[in-house]
């Protein structure tokens, strides 16, 4: 820390004795990094702890999406539901924890207002802490996360809005690629070594693409070293947005979402991301050819009299090129659930994981390089410099 260009701001939270405080942390054992083939094999790692279950694992995520599309109010909401042990995207149960926030393009002020929005009067969670200041990861940031991790040993998620804020300069002499490898490198060696999800706010391209995980702005060494990538998409229809998902531990899977402007909160919508994203006409053919598989055009006119019998029989023509609805022979329309998202109460089933998150976590497999410093926390300061956050 010594001499460095930005100087430490006010990422702490200062026991009453930290002296004490600092000698009754856990001390953490230096993670395994070789085994035997066979000794692998046998070995006993835990599951993964799960901040969101089926979303959000333990590791680094990146949360992408375009410009005002909504992002920070779904990552502040994520860190409220988290810290407080309450429900997020108000459908999937979380378990509680402290949660760390850095706004770093906000004001205490603004924080504040969005905050209490998504609140609704409820009251504020102490388990969350807001920064709106930090330097970046090789100017003291890696520290001053460390250091907050360190005095809050049962934290279950950092969230950095934005990453752009925390990756500091690129190192000299190095591709653009490895480049980015480094910076997203700072927030995997926290993650690794502390065992908890660190959320990584970022942008996506101008240009869009097939594949979601392109439009993440950077080479792809941002996308490559994290765990999972969330990009938040806008959509037609009844949804808001669409979440795509994918990573080394999370299944790849998309969910529609819709956001709701009274009280800041997004909220996933049940059933596949195709009910939503199609027009309401399509919308109304598809319920009727689920709810009566066989049924021809006629039948779903009989039963849609407000909509053109013409305009039904090339609608369901082309959900049939479409993949929305499947055609027999015989002129027959049914549910074509082979490319239906699957449907279900819970998002633990879409990505294999426990449906109550464990607390019991062992760390395995991290690199012991560079971790010296993460154990390092900050000289104690006393000042709060922290409180709320909005974006």
């Amino acid at each position: 820390m010594t001499g460095n260009a930005i100087p430490p701001l006010h990422l702490y939270s200062v026991p009453t004795d930290p002296q004490a405080a600092r000698e009754s942390l856990p001390k953490r054992e230096r993670p395994r990094t070789a085994w035997t083939a066979d000794q692998l094999m046998a070995a006993d790692f835990p599951e993964p702890k799960w901040a969101v279950p089926g979303i959000l694992a333990e590791g680094v995520t990146l949360l992408a999406g375009p410009p005002k599309v909504g992002k920070s109010w779904l990552s502040l909401g994520l860190a409220l539901a988290v810290a407080a042990g309450g429900h997020a995207f108000d459908s999937v149960a979380v378990q509680g924890g402290p949660v760390l926030y850095l706004a770093l393009e906000d004001t205490p002020r603004r924080l504040q207002t969005r905050m209490g929005k998504i609140l609704g009067g409820q009251a504020a969670p102490a388990g969350l802490t807001l920064v709106t200041e930090c330097p970046p990861f090789p100017q003291g940031g890696s520290d001053a996360i460390a250091g907050w991790l360190d005095r809050n040993p049962d934290a279950r998620m950092v969230v950095i809005d934005v990453f752009a804020k925390m990756r500091g300069p690129a190192p000299q002499g190095v591709s653009a690629y490895d480049a980015d490898y480094v910076a997203v490198g700072y927030a995997k060696r926290i993650a690794d070594h502390y065992g908890i999800a660190v959320v990584l706010v970022h942008h996506v391209r101008k240009a869009g693409s097939d594949d979601f995980l392109t439009e993440v702005s950077g080479t792809n060494g941002i996308a490559g070293a994290a765990d999972a990538t969330l990009v938040l998409k806008r959509a037609r229809g009844q949804a808001d947005g669409i979440l795509h998902v994918t990573g080394r531990d999370v299944d790849e899977a998309e969910y529609a979402l819709s956001f709701q402007a009274a009280s800041g909160a997004w909220q996933m919508l049940d059933g596949p991301v195709t009910d939503h994203t199609i027009g309401d006409t399509r919308a109304a053919i598809l319920r009727i050819v689920r709810e009566n598989p066989g049924v021809r055009p006629r039948d779903i006119v009989a039963a849609l009299p407000q909509l053109d019998a013409e305009n039904v029989r090339r609608t369901c023509s082309r959900m049939a090129a479409d993949g929305q609805l499947a055609k027999d022979a015989g002129g027959r329309y049914y549910p074509d659930t082979e490319t239906r998202t699957q449907s279900t109460p819970g998002v633990s089933q879409l990505s294999d994981c426990p449906s109550i998150p464990s607390d019991l976590h062992e760390q395995v497999g991290q690199p012991e390089s560079g971790l010296s410093r993460l154990t390092d926390s900050f000289p104690a300061h006393e000042d709060q410099g922290v409180t709320d956050r909005e974006a």
